[in-house]
């Protein structure tokens, strides 16, 4: 059978913090189980990462610190890659986009796009901050939005609302760099005309949806940009920090970080190229028509991997003999979610890679995340859950299956593989669920359907402690020493089925298995076959997964939202009794209430407060509809200064309470209580 030859790729982390659950549940924990699987198959594969190491994000921070970029991205790219090796993430390459090969890659296509005419140059306003003489990206000027006055808004676009609008249309605009107001200054920078491949892009996602090998949700990503329609994009940006264009009339300019951080997948492999001393090696798995090309990301990089990557290649494609592929699949995920909300590092809300390797072995979290992968809608993680997967799933199944099978082959057969007699049907059936495992595994693995994979993986192990069990060979041992040899036989071979086909998803647990078996792995087609023979001498047997106590878990599960391994964070300001006085909590009954247009979750509220009627502009629609809401009496700060919210006058806040998932109720007061009765 011709072997296959494969490029996959993991979306680039960026270098401005470490990696946390969600990132690995996303796309890295799923690409590296179908490398690992291909690599057993025996397939030509290449595993290709690395840090995205430009962008405003990374200035940001190191402003702050007061260090330069490279501080910050070669922290955050060692932190990032030893949490990587640390998870067993079996990258060929973990590169960066700071290296000179790969502003030499962004620079080509840049020129050859420039060169032909393809780019479009246009002017455009933009803030300028006189006193520190530089343009500010989006990400360095705040104001108030003139959609919904949302005070913390970008310089076109506001995340409260979602709106988007020109720079001109922001309100009190403030730098972030000296806290002056900023101008706006004509500017110049080179756009890709993205609209020019939509025909070809629909094209090739057509394509895909023909033949029901996408995910739904990529589909449907892409068909929304479609419908939208796709315009030109800017490709360049005044910034100090980034890879420099290489033009005369580009200085002071740099390339934008979504136009070259995508390069860095080729750019990283031309260096391992150079590592393996193959310098044109690169170009067997980018332009080669045969090969393969799987793009591993979460769903937030759809846009990037589907449409803006694809139209540059084909830019690349229409002027040059050597074509680059574009790729077979995206198969992105959803999001992970921690406890019920969002990962937040704000908040402290979540878990690093890092930390969560100090307290715990690195197959027990990939264990638990696969089982828990957010394949087809976003799923959480739960630190109970998890504790379960490892001690009911991992150590009494997987692992007292194995154990018990070894022990009681160095109890009775002097720790070797005992002869194969005569096969009884309880024999066949569980030899034949070996042989048709790899398969079947398989199939769900080139289909990115883990989970599945797992819950067959996992399913050996169940049937065969029922086989164990069923044979009873502490007694079989007394009464027929043949058949208790065969019982064990058959043990022996499905532990050692059981660690090929678990390698992709607990290699470091599949190593050590193969190590007690005194063996070596075989081509995964050749897992579910008889692999031991009679008289092969075994290595002692040693406890593979621990137990997670109780109180392991409660103390991580009452840490929530705290630092780990630091007390309770007292309150950062306390204030007085008398300050708490001036705070004004009253009841008051609803009288109206309707939603907000534009706006899904803000409702217009008239209540009455016992001296008056007032309007308060509440952002709990998502949760209440506006009718069950009149009538009710709720707590309200009656002496709140008014602001402005979608142009809307709020005269108050009304208190309400959220549970861990999020879902809020409104403190229950009985109707008997007067409006304006105040709180003590």
């Amino acid at each position: 059978m011709k072997k296959e030859k494969i490029l996959v790729t993991a979306a680039l982390p960026y270098a401005n913090g470490r990696i946390h659950l969600g990132h690995i549940a996303g796309a890295y924990l799923p690409a590296d189980i179908f490398v690992r699987y291909h690599r057993s198959k025996g397939n030509d594969i290449v595993f290709i990462c690395g840090s995205d190491e430009h962008g405003v994000p990374i200035t940001i921070t190191a402003d702050k610190e007061g260090v330069t970029p490279k501080v910050i991205i070669d922290r955050f790219h060692n932190d990032n890659k030893s949490a990587f090796e640390r998870l067993g993430m079996s990258f060929d390459i973990y590169s960066r986009t700071s290296i000179p090969e790969h502003h030499e890659t962004a620079k080509e296509f840049f020129l050859n796009f420039y060169e032909r005419g393809i780019l479009k140059e246009k002017k455009s306003s933009q803030f300028f901050d006189e006193k520190a003489n530089m343009f500010l990206p989006d990400r360095y000027v705040e104001g108030t939005c003139p959609k919904c006055g949302n005070e913390g808004a970008r310089s076109d676009e506001c995340e409260n609302c979602g709106a988007l609008y020109d720079p001109s249309e922001l309100k009190s605009p403030i730098s972030k760099i000296s806290g002056n107001k900023p101008i706006l200054k004509e500017t110049s920078h080179w756009y890709f005309p993205l609209g020019d491949y939509q025909d070809r892009l629909q094209q090739y996602v057509k394509e895909h949806d023909e033949k029901f090998d996408w995910k739904e949700n990529v589909l449907q990503y892409c068909k929304g940009w479609f419908h939208d329609g796709l315009t030109d994009r800017a490709v360049t940006r005044d910034l100090d920090w980034g890879i420099p264009v290489p033009t005369d009339d580009g200085k002071g300019k740099v390339l934008y970080v979504w136009f070259e951080a995508v390069l860095g997948y080729v750019s990283a492999t031309k260096v391992l190229s150079e590592q393996r001393n193959q310098p044109d090696l690169w170009k067997e798995y980018w332009q080669e028509e045969d090969t393969r090309y799987i793009a591993f990301i979460g769903k937030d990089n759809v846009v990037f991997h589907c449409i803006v990557f694809p139209s540059m290649l084909m830019a690349w494609n229409d002027a040059n003999k050597k074509h680059y592929i574009l790729p077979e699949n995206v198969p992105a995920n959803e999001f992970l979610n921690f406890e019920g909300k969002k990962f937040s590092k704000s908040r402290n809300w979540g878990i690093d890679v890092i930390d969560f390797l100090d307290r715990f072995p690195a197959d027990s979290l990939r264990y638990a995340l696969t089982s828990n992968l957010p394949e087809d809608r976003d799923s959480d993680f739960k630190w109970n859950e998890f504790q379960a997967r490892n001690n009911n799933e991992l150590a009494d199944i997987l692992g007292n299956f194995i154990n018990r099978t070894l022990t009681f082959v160095f109890k009775h057969f002097e720790g070797k593989v005992p002869p194969l007699y005569e096969l009884s049907d309880a024999d066949n059936e569980l030899l034949n669920l070996l042989e048709k495992s790899p398969s079947l595994i398989g199939s769900y693995i080139e289909k990115y359907e883990m989970k599945k994979a797992l819950l067959e993986m996992m399913n050996i192990a169940r049937e065969a402690n029922k086989y164990f069990d069923k044979s009873e060979p502490w007694k079989s041992v007394k009464t027929d020493k043949e058949r208790c040899a065969t019982t064990l036989n058959i043990c022996l071979q499905t532990i050692f089925t059981v660690s090929e086909l678990f390698t992709p998803i607990i290699p470091f647990t599949s190593e050590k298995i193969f190590q007690i078996l005194n063996a070596k792995p075989v081509s995964w087609d050749n897992a579910g076959k008889i692999n031991l023979q009679e008289g092969h001498e075994l290595n002692k047997p040693e406890i593979l997964f621990r137990k997670i106590e109780d109180e392991v878990i409660q103390k991580m599960v009452q840490g929530l939202g705290q630092p780990l391994d630091m007390p309770a964070a007292e309150p950062e300001e306390l204030i007085s009794f008398d300050e708490f006085l001036k705070v004004k909590l009253v009841t008051a009954r609803i009288l109206e209430a309707q939603k907000v247009p534009k706006s899904d979750k803000l409702l217009q509220l008239k209540v009455d407060t016992g001296n008056g009627v007032r309007q308060i502009i509440a952002g709990i629609g998502k949760h209440f509809a506006p009718e069950s809401l009149i009538g009710k009496q709720v707590l309200v700060v009656g002496n709140l200064k008014p602001a402005k919210l979608m142009g809307l006058e709020s005269q108050g806040m009304i208190l309400a309470l959220e549970d861990e998932n999020g879902a809020l109720s409104l403190l229950d007061i009985k109707e008997t209580i007067k409006p304006g009765t105040r709180a003590k």
